[in-house]
């Protein structure tokens, strides 16, 4: 068979065709050269782009790569380049999460990092967090837990910018500050039920009194606030192990620990679940709101040998190794409950244009037993009679990786 170069073709192709056939070959590669010239895409020459160009594009890829990214599945990896503040440089962490204050001789807990497996979780950046909730509001809904993490958040905050209190009632359990270099404004509404809930006994023990719980009403306490907002991020947890009557529709219909034999015997995941449920459905049916509902899933506690009353405590000091323990027993039903209840609020709420957003801690935080403050949350001379405490988390801890969550939650909003 006879081949064919390229100059066999040339000496045998009429000049009229190699003519024209250069001539639209020029006439497409000079626009495209051009384009590429000009485009956004590519940076001019030969200035460098600037640190902001770097840091959206940076912002960018991350999102595109986490978009396809579990950043709930993982494990915690060293990171000695942590803490990020410490009780010194920020005034706002809570006494009873003031570990290093109380002298917890350790400091190995606050140094590690949670690690997707599938890609890289960013280390919490203030400066960008406050530009993204530039002119907007935030609210935590919920228990301490939830004011635990606003106070992480508050810390990390700090390297940037210092909050106004700006709340009603000085020290009251609900608070709210303010941001003015970036108009940003940040609330925590008390409400460890997220329902309304009436203490029945309020002379009785501190931690074990009866509650009065109405699982189909809102708790006053946020709902003539809330609408207002522009994230709403919603947690409760350990405050239903508590004794509680459950009222529905002003009628009693069971208790917890009441132990009132005419009164039928339900579950903690019962009461979880409605609160839950009514909460969700309020905010779907706001008249007003437009913001975005995060949830945040149930941080279990780690009391070994022995209750929270029968003195159990948590003193390891490293993480677990996802190999080495199991969401299980009653922890795993208050997530799977909150999972159930999340997923249908996203579907009713997608229907109504009404947004959800899942902060899913549960499965990083079982693998933390070393992050509690145990003993440490309070003076020596004070811990007669009080429980250790291995519900709430260490400032600065792992409870701050919750806020490289919120960070990445918030970019994609955004992005």
């Amino acid at each position: 068979m006879k081949s064919y170069s390229i100059s066999n073709y040339l000496e045998n192709t009429p000049k009229i065709v190699i003519v024209l056939t250069l001539t639209l070959v020029l006439l497409t590669i000079v626009p495209l050269y051009s384009l590429l010239l000009t485009s956004p895409w590519r940076s001019p020459s030969p200035s460098p782009p600037s640190s902001s160009h770097n840091d959206v594009n940076d912002m960018l890829r991350g999102i595109r790569n986490l978009k396809n990214c579990d950043i709930f599945c993982g494990e915690w990896v060293p990171n000695p380049s942590a803490p990020y503040y410490t009780n010194e440089t920020c005034s706002v962490i809570h006494e009873h999460q003031n570990c290093m204050k109380f002298g917890r001789p350790d400091t190995d807990f606050m140094k590690w990092r949670w690690k997707p497996d599938e890609c890289e979780l960013p280390i919490f950046n203030p400066a960008q967090f406050l530009e993204l909730v530039r002119g907007k509001s935030l609210a935590f809904l919920g228990d301490s837990v939830g004011r635990n993490q606003m106070q992480s958040l508050m810390c990390l905050l700090s390297k940037v910018a210092y909050a106004v209190d700006a709340s009603k009632i000085p020290n009251d359990q609900s608070t709210r500050f303010f941001y003015p270099t970036h108009n940003f404004t940040l609330a925590n509404f008390w409400s460890p039920y997220l329902v309304r809930g009436v203490n029945a006994d309020p002379n009785g023990p501190i931690f074990t009194s009866l509650f009065n719980l109405y699982l189909d009403e809102p708790d006053p306490t946020w709902t003539s606030q809330i609408a207002a907002f522009d994230y709403v991020i919603v947690s409760a947890g350990h405050w239903f192990f508590r004794p509680t009557m459950f009222y529905e529709a002003s009628r009693l219909v069971g208790c917890l620990s009441c132990l009132d034999p005419a009164v039928p015997e339900l579950t903690v995941s019962y009461s979880y679940r409605s609160a839950f449920r009514t909460t969700f459905r309020y905010l779907i049916d706001l008249r007003g709101y437009k913001g975005t509902t995060i949830l945040r899933t149930f941080a279990p506690s780690h009391f070994e040998d022995g209750d929270w009353d029968k003195g159990g405590d948590c003193v390891r000091r490293g993480p677990f190794r996802r190999n080495e323990t199991r969401l299980e027993g009653i922890n795993l039903e208050l997530y799977a409950a909150q999972m159930e209840e999340y997923r249908r609020a996203e579907r009713e709420g997608r229907e109504k244009g009404v947004r959800f957003r899942l902060l899913d801690t549960t499965g990083a935080m079982l693998l933390r037993p070393d992050g509690h403050p145990s003993r440490y949350g309070q003076a020596a001379w004070k811990k007669v009679g009080m429980p250790n405490d291995c519900v709430h988390w260490c400032l600065p801890g792992p409870i701050d990786a919750w806020n490289d969550f919120l960070l990445e939650i918030l970019k994609m909003e955004t992005g």
